[in-house]
């Protein structure tokens, strides 16, 4: 080889050395940020392969088929190594579950075609500024929104910047306690979320609803216990062949402390610890324009829990199945009558707002005209059918 063939296929091999350098800073950093540190391995594993490629094809160093051989081999056991996570993980992914991207922007007031229920008549109140700050949580938003379309003055109320928004049932206990929000429509508060508020709250039942719990479609097991369930949420039953089901360990999904599901467990467990979750089973929110909700991996040893009407109605999904609880089934007869042992009522919450259209509001909902939404977004009111 002569010199200066030598000398350019030196300055190739610098050029793409700081090349591939460069990606392997790049790419790792891109995937930190995107919460996918886990493929960085394999991502500098494969540039690490193809520049001994390159740069022994380069100076002839492959003399035989040997080193061949060695090479390719040393480099297919590397990638299979290190691919074997983003594996798992694109696995873990295909799994069909319980959350879908749930796009509330659907539900806002005076939006042409918005999914909400509404009257067949003028409603008998109609506020003025003041306005009141509503928030709550994200099962809530589209009763409230309905509530708001029927009695605000038209207008465009975006869902995370107007005085309708929706910021879940943590969020909109903090605005409340801040003075930010003037009215709540939430499930009870927990004993934290009481402390924090500083103030009193008024909680003024507006509804009832069921809370349900859910597994794969293919697990036999269709009715639990309340004794079962808070076992098995308290770590005490650990695998499925104790309640009927298959040999199979228990994977019970919970909710980040602070988010409506995750009060009403505790509130459902009383005085009975609940066993804590590994990070991969507390299924998280994430906020913005679109709320993407955090997905319950469908596993067949799985078993989640949510509202009746958030599982039914606002995120459907065919590959799960609501439990019977003391073999009732959640149905709006069963939860209106008591039969289905875990009801739990709807409130809309002040903590001392000083606007005058707060108690006329509330005085609205419980009326005729307010219990008729309630039934008609999908949830239980307060009157007889």
């Amino acid at each position: 080889m002569t010199a200066w063939k030598y000398a350019l296929k030196g300055i190739f091999a610098i050029i793409l050395f700081l090349a591939l350098g460069y990606l392997g800073l790049l790419i790792p950093f891109i995937l930190i940020v995107e919460n996918e540190a886990y493929k960085i391995p394999f991502v500098l594993v494969a540039i690490g392969v193809f520049f001994v490629l390159v740069v022994s094809l380069l100076f002839g160093r492959f003399k035989t088929k040997r080193h061949v051989v060695n090479f390719g081999a040393i480099s297919v056991v590397a990638l299979i190594l290190t691919s074997i996570i983003p594996i798992w993980k694109a696995y873990e992914a295909s799994i069909p579950s319980v959350g879908v991207v749930l796009e509330l922007g659907q539900y806002e007031p005076f939006t042409p075609d918005a999914k909400l229920a509404r009257l067949e008549y003028p409603a008998s109140l109609k506020l003025q500024a003041p306005l009141l700050n509503l928030d709550g949580a994200t099962a809530l938003y589209p009763l409230y929104a309905a509530f708001a379309e029927a009695v605000y003055p038209e207008d465009s109320y975006s869902h995370y910047s107007s005085s309708i928004a929706v910021t879940k049932t943590s969020g909109a206990y903090k605005r409340l306690a801040k003075g930010d929000a003037d009215l709540i429509f939430v499930a009870a508060p927990n004993a934290q979320q009481r402390a924090e508020a500083g103030v009193e709250l008024q909680l003024t039942p507006i509804g009832k609803e069921a809370f349900v719990f859910f597994v794969n479609r293919n697990n036999p097991v269709d009715s639990l216990t309340v004794q079962q369930i808070q076992e098995i949420y308290a770590g005490e039953i650990k695998n499925w062949t104790q309640v009927g089901g298959m040999d199979k360990s228990i994977r019970a999904f919970q909710r980040p402390v602070g988010s409506g599901s995750q009060s009403a467990l505790e509130n459902f467990m009383g005085e009975k610890p609940i066993e804590e979750g590994s990070e991969a089973e507390v299924a998280r929110t994430m906020e913005g324009m679109i709320i993407e909700v955090e997905k319950y991996r469908n596993y067949s040893n799985a078993i989640g829990y949510s509202f009746r009407y958030f599982s039914t109605e606002m995120v459907k999904n065919g590959e799960i199945k609501l439990l019977k609880v003391n073999g009732i089934a959640p149905t709006p007869a069963t939860i209106r009558s008591g039969e289905y042992p875990i009801t739990v009522d709807l409130f809309a919450v002040t903590a001392g707002t000083q606007n005058p259209s707060a108690q006329p509001f509330i005085d609205w909902i419980l009326s005729a005209e307010g219990q008729e939404l309630v039934e008609k977004t999908g949830y239980v009111s307060l009157m007889a059918p």
